[in-house]
């Protein structure tokens, strides 16, 4: 499809080299408020050890535009000699309470220093906002109530980037990921026995008390997104679409992994998701549910990720981080239904984050893209079913 034919995308945060670079996008739509909330990462370099502060700019959804307020900062998301990585926010829709959950990593410590040395040096922490992000409170630091002894088991972790969503049942999820030690050796380090695998955490009282959840059988899974699909009347189930880590070793075309969670806490059925490539050093992805057309009794998935430049070879296929396409799953429980992909930027592009605004059968997607990087600017962009039926 051609660039001009595009809906118009919005440019919400510009990064200015040697200036301010912003990462890691993240939208939540209160429906409640018609707003939503855009959170991203300013960094002072593209590296994710420059990470800095957590910022926000809010949206007025309003005939079938957005009207944005200016960036701030979130200055109560920090903790002293921290850095603040990763927002992935969740709506309690009966208390009308926002959870921003990230992770707070000690500055100037890196993923890969932490996993060699087994060492973790990450916080799971979270802000609430009770205005539809107007204000926000102190922070909470749940490392040690909620993840207690487990984390000397674990060479680092974090919430995943994007977002979290609260299920039909009242329960809220936040979809994570974790470097799992599996021995310990002093000849060797240990990144030879750790590998990331992909759990969630999981409220059933409103955010009062959290639980971590059990990793994904399958090793090598890491940022994840999480979705409720209802397969039939009264019938939900928890749906994970994950990014992958094929290994140094590995000779297979790298795909996403699909999981499905029919009890509280553990994925039971885990599969890889041959229909959609992964980049072969990986790459976030986005994941939203919404009601079939048809009938609201089911429901049907879409996602957002890049595709690569298109070269027919599969090893250079998703090398690069470009074309930001969409993919819709009308059966979502058959990973074979899989159609697309629409690409809605041509060029530079890498993470993502989904929104469904249910009252106007409207998407909406915030994704980091450029003109020669894929980290020059974070867009906003609307579409609607219409333009993906038309379109996949």
């Amino acid at each position: 499809m051609a660039a001009a034919s595009l809906p118009c995308a919005f440019t919400l945060f510009e990064s200015d080299q040697p200036g301010p670079v912003y990462r890691i996008p993240s939208l939540l739509y209160l429906n409640s408020h018609q707003v939503f909330l855009a959170f991203a990462e300013e960094r002072t370099s593209s590296a994710d050890v420059a990470a800095k502060i957590l910022v926000l700019r809010r949206g007025k959804f309003q005939d079938g535009s957005v009207e944005w307020d200016k960036a701030v900062e979130l200055r109560t998301a920090v903790k002293s000699g921290y850095r603040s990585m990763n927002p992935c926010p969740v709506y309690e829709q009966q208390k009308k309470v926002v959870y921003l959950f990230f992770n707070c990593v000690k500055k100037g410590v890196n993923e890969r220093s932490q996993v060699r040395k087994g060492r973790n040096a990450a916080r799971l922490c979270y802000v609430t906002s009770q205005d539809a992000g107007l204000t926000w409170g102190q922070v909470t630091d749940l490392t040690e109530s909620v993840i207690g002894e487990q984390v000397r088991h674990w060479g680092t972790f974090s919430v995943s980037p994007g977002h979290g969503i609260q299920r039909a049942c009242g329960t809220l999820v936040v979809p994570a990921y974790a470097y799992i030690i599996r021995h310990r050796c002093r000849l060797i380090r240990c990144c030879c026995f750790t590998r990331p695998r992909t759990f969630y955490l999981y409220s059933e009282d409103g955010g009062e008390h959290w639980r971590v959840g059990e990793p994904m059988s399958r090793c090598g899974t890491g940022e994840s997104e999480v979705a409720e699909i209802a397969v039939s009347y009264g019938n939900r189930v928890l749906y994970c679409n994950a990014r992958t880590d094929p290994g140094l070793l590995s000779y297979c075309r790298p795909s996403r992994v699909e999981a499905v969670s029919l009890e509280p806490g553990r994925f039971e059925i885990v599969h890889p998701a041959r229909q959609l490539p992964e980049s072969d050093s990986g790459c976030q992805g986005s994941v939203v549910s919404f009601s079939c057309p048809a009938s609201d009794q089911l429901s049907w998935l879409l996602y957002t990720h890049p595709v690569g430049s298109g070269n027919d070879r599969w090893w250079n296929h998703c090398r690069n981080r470009a074309n930001l396409a969409v993919y819709l799953n009308r059966r979502p429980l058959e990973q074979r239904y899989w159609e697309g992909p629409w690409v809605v930027h041509p060029g530079p592009s890498a993470y993502s984050d989904l929104a469904y605004l249910n009252e106007t059968s409207t998407f909406a997607c915030l994704y980091e893209c450029g003109d020669q990087q894929p980290n020059e600017r974070i867009d906003f962009r609307l579409f609607s079913i219409n333009d993906v039926l038309k379109n996949i």
